[in-house]
């Protein structure tokens, strides 16, 4: 890419890889500590399924890793459930089926593999962003044994959650930034894990491609271009200092 004056702009490869999903890099708040006590519990639970239930970005898929690490399970998402696959995934003793509102279902082999678990004493962790009303289930006993499983809720991080978590994504790249710069974003980002894992990444190329520190104007420049900055982008001038 070509910056005024002719000169090619460094595009730095994303070298710090994806976030971790081990259970010390877990943060627990006010938002998730309910569902972060429900998997801790496993497998002392009430019910041979749990329901995962959160927005987009509040933990959901870090839970499952911390659960799997724990339980061992088959993953598979919820969409690819078939008939024939049943048996061999209830002799697993436990399995997580992922995004369980992000696709059509094959109903009857999701309400099999209930049954089958059940009567094997295993467990199922489904994840999903909604109630299972919302997923268009039309098998009226499948979505009654849906409704009956306990469900562990998550909400979107609060404001202290998630400026922790934006700390800690900046550490876990080595990166030092000032208060304000996470305040700054804090207020501005959308409140999900998922949006500050892409925020700290950008600034981290972009702190990479300029060679300088991350700042407040480069946070706000950065907001802008990736179309995040809203009606308010902090009226920040490009400041070094700042």
């Amino acid at each position: 890419m070509a910056e005024p004056g002719g000169r090619m702009r460094q595009l730095p490869l994303d070298l710090a890889g994806a976030p971790s999903h081990a259970e010390e890099d877990f943060l627990v708040g006010p938002s998730n500590e309910e569902a972060y006590a429900a998997i801790e519990s496993w497998p002392r639970w009430s019910d041979p399924v749990l329901r995962l239930e959160g927005p987009r970005g509040s933990g959901k898929t870090h839970l499952g890793a911390i659960w799997a690490a724990r339980a061992g399970p088959v993953r598979i998402a919820a969409r690819l459930v078939r008939d024939e696959d049943v048996p061999h995934l209830a002799a697993a003793g436990a399995i997580l089926v992922e995004d369980a509102d992000a696709g059509p279902l094959d109903e009857p082999a999701l309400f099999h593999l209930l049954n089958r678990v059940r009567e094997r004493g295993g467990f199922v962790l489904i994840t999903a962003a909604s109630p299972p009303e919302a997923w268009g289930v039309t098998i009226r006993d499948l979505l009654s044994r849906l409704r009956l499983a306990p469900v562990a809720r998550l909400a979107a991080p609060d404001d202290g959650l998630f400026k922790a978590v934006l700390v800690k994504l900046f550490l876990d790249r080595q990166l030092v930034v000032d208060t304000s710069v996470v305040d700054f974003l804090a207020v501005r980002l959308e409140r999900s894990l998922a949006a500050a894992g892409e925020a700290v990444a950008g600034l981290d190329a972009e702190a990479l491609a300029q060679k300088r520190r991350i700042t407040r104007p480069m946070a706000a420049a950065w907001l802008r271009a990736t179309g995040r900055a809203g009606d308010d982008d902090g009226g920040y001038e490009d400041d070094e200092n700042s």
